[in-house]
């Protein structure tokens, strides 16, 4: 079974994401890339008749010795959102597991097949929404993803192998719960993101005249999962503040409902409204 959605648009995410940074630097907002956050603490207190003034009151240093002060800080840290959150005194818990979600890609002679988006019914179970098709806006079809765990939260490849992230992720209790619990779903996808005939299989299901012979593997996603102790699969908002002087200026987003970029000015709007109130601006 699959839903008819014969209006679903397509956008290029890449141009949506640098538009609204454009914007925000249009509006006097200034953005840093490359600025790994190591720390975020309460700034030290200017001495007094210093001539640089009041500080801001919180301090953010990134690896390379950089620092950022504000008054306020939100962080929307996607895998490592759970990390950021323990720098202001937060709990572990909800734990971001990256899960890799490997496509496919339609060769081109067989583009026909595939007019718009395809759609499963999405299981209930899961935040996944299964094997879809999807067409792009440089022309390409891409089928999939899969959902499988990743050994590192960058882990774009299956080759990328992180010890710490590893260990992170397999000595989380919530984790083994979660795989106990869907053990044969777990080993399918696995099965399957291992072999391409696998997968078409699935494929068949929606276009029965798709063949091993007119695809190929495509490039791969990271999602960040959050993930309780119970080994329930976290699809709703979290924010945390953490403890102290340092915790009432922070407000951190550790987790958004998917589909997080299709929803992004939506979900904006309820972040908005959750600073406003929260620092009481």
């Amino acid at each position: 079974m699959a839903i008819d959605s014969p209006f679903t648009g397509i956008v290029d995410w890449r141009q949506v994401t640098l538009s609204y940074a454009k914007e925000f630097q249009e509006l006097g907002g200034a953005v840093s890339t490359d600025f790994e956050v190591k720390d975020i603490c309460m700034a030290p207190e200017s001495p007094e008749g210093s001539i640089d003034g009041m500080k801001p009151p919180i301090s953010i240093k990134s690896s390379k010795g950089e620092e950022v002060q504000a008054q306020y800080v939100l962080t929307c840290g996607g895998l490592y959102s759970d990390r950021l959150s323990q720098m202001s005194g937060c709990s572990p818990e909800p734990r971001i597991v990256p899960f890799r979600g490997d496509y496919l890609v339609l060769k081109p002679k067989k583009h026909y097949l595939v007019m718009g988006n395809i759609y499963p019914v999405p299981d209930p179970r899961f935040p996944f929404l299964g094997v879809h098709f999807t067409p792009r806006m440089d022309g390409s079809i891409w089928l999939g993803p899969n959902a499988i765990l990743a050994f590192k939260r960058e882990g774009y490849s299956m080759w990328d192998f992180s010890p710490k992230d590893f260990l992170n992720a397999v000595c989380f209790s919530g984790l083994h719960k979660l795989v106990i619990k869907n053990l044969m779903f777990g080993i399918a996808e696995i099965y399957r993101g291992a072999f391409i005939a696998a997968q078409v299989k699935q494929l068949q299901r929606y276009i029965p005249e798709l063949t091993k012979d007119d695809i190929q593997r495509g490039p791969s996603g990271v999602r960040a999962q959050a993930l309780d102790k119970d080994g329930n699969l976290v699809d709703d908002f979290v924010f945390d503040g953490g403890v102290g002087a340092l915790g009432s200026r922070v407000l951190h987003v550790r987790n958004a409902p998917s589909p997080a970029a299709t929803s992004s000015l939506a979900i904006a709007e309820v972040i908005a409204d959750e600073v406003v109130g929260r620092f009481q601006l």
